[in-house]
């Protein structure tokens, strides 16, 4: 099988990862890479590790050279994908990475985003419950937001178990300075950055809230609140989040670690650590993998899990491609066998 792959916004962080990852993928294969502003320029001259591109260049943004395509990433700023996406053929199956197709419902898009609503596409979260079989099933998805991927991973066996409290999610995660994308801004920079930790968007306005308590409401069946307190932290990628709720009855952490282990059993990507080892974000980079460990904080009745992922993995161009994968019926694996690079 040789399927024909595009990636649009390829000058962007996730843009550039997915080159790079899809470079060792075995049946995806490159044949358009677009970048807007970035058009005519080497793809080095952006993304200077892919040297395997030698003197290639971004192409323009074309419809035209879209629709040659049997599959497109997308990768663009929120409301540029749904401009795009009404001049590309039924028949190209599509994953964006954007978020103009996340959300199913209007009123959290106009509050969150603002602009006109798109619609809503099938959700590419493959690790939660039920979702890896809507996504194979379908051509157009929506690849999660990196903080909720990370959230909803290390939520939904707890959800689903029935054992905690759904209204009362509590959520503190810290994100590399490559989540805010390539675009120049005063807070990024490097002196700016180091040796230095924020909270930002904090008080329940950070736009992946509703995407994480929609995904949550459809694995667990329950409504979720979610409070989430997200941080800039002073490396270039990667996450770190820890969830809190509120539990009920006698979980023990034997049980706590059965739920986790049996939950994600079929995920090649979701590794629960050995009692007293923590994720950590170096341990994940360049990979699709999460990390997770849990524990029982008897004193509060809560139980806390720590998660660790790639934020342009794992939480962009890795899942993307995972979700192809089971798009065209390939391997969840396939070009993601991938080891950290600690």
């Amino acid at each position: 099988m040789s399927i024909k792959v595009g990636v649009i916004g390829a000058s962007g962080y996730a843009g550039g990862e997915l080159l790079r990852l899809l470079l060792g993928h075995p049946e995806f294969h490159l044949t358009y890479i677009s970048a807007g502003s970035n058009a005519g320029e080497l793809i080095t001259s952006i993304h200077p590790a892919l040297t395997a591109f030698g003197l290639q260049k971004f192409e323009t943004t074309s419809s035209a050279a879209a629709n040659k395509c049997d599959l497109l990433f997308i990768a663009l700023p929120h409301g540029e994908s749904a401009k795009l996406i009404k001049e590309i053929d039924e028949s190209v199956k599509i994953v964006d990475l954007g978020a103009d197709f996340r959300l199913e419902s209007s009123a959290s898009w106009e509050n969150y985003y603002g602009g006109e609503y798109a619609g809503a596409w099938v959700y590419g979260s493959a690790e939660l419950s039920g979702c890896s079989e809507k996504i194979s099933k379908s051509s157009r998805v929506a690849n999660p937001g990196c903080y909720a991927t990370a959230i909803e991973i290390a939520s939904a066996p707890l959800l689903q178990s029935n054992q905690v409290d759904a209204s009362d999610l509590v959520v503190v995660a810290a994100s590399g300075t490559t989540g805010a994308g390539r675009s120049a801004k005063i807070n990024l920079i490097g002196s700016e950055v180091m040796n230095t930790l924020t909270s930002y968007k904090f008080g329940g306005v950070h736009q992946h809230t509703p995407e994480i308590e929609e995904a949550l409401l459809r694995t667990g069946g329950k409504p979720v609140k979610v409070s989430f307190t997200p941080i800039l932290a002073p490396m270039p990628r990667g996450i770190l989040a820890t969830v809190t709720a509120k539990y009920s009855g006698n979980l023990d952490l034997s049980q706590l670690r059965d739920l986790f282990s049996n939950y994600f059993a079929q995920s090649p990507f979701v590794h629960l650590l050995p009692s007293g080892q923590m994720p950590t974000t170096n341990a994940v980079t360049g990979t699709n993998d999460a990390h997770l460990q849990v524990a029982i904080d008897q004193h509060a009745s809560r139980v806390v899990v720590s998660i660790a992922i790639d934020n342009l993995g794992k939480g962009a161009a890795g899942q993307a491609i995972h979700n192809a994968n089971l798009i065209f019926g390939l391997a969840s694996t396939a070009g993601l066998r991938v080891p950290g690079v600690r």
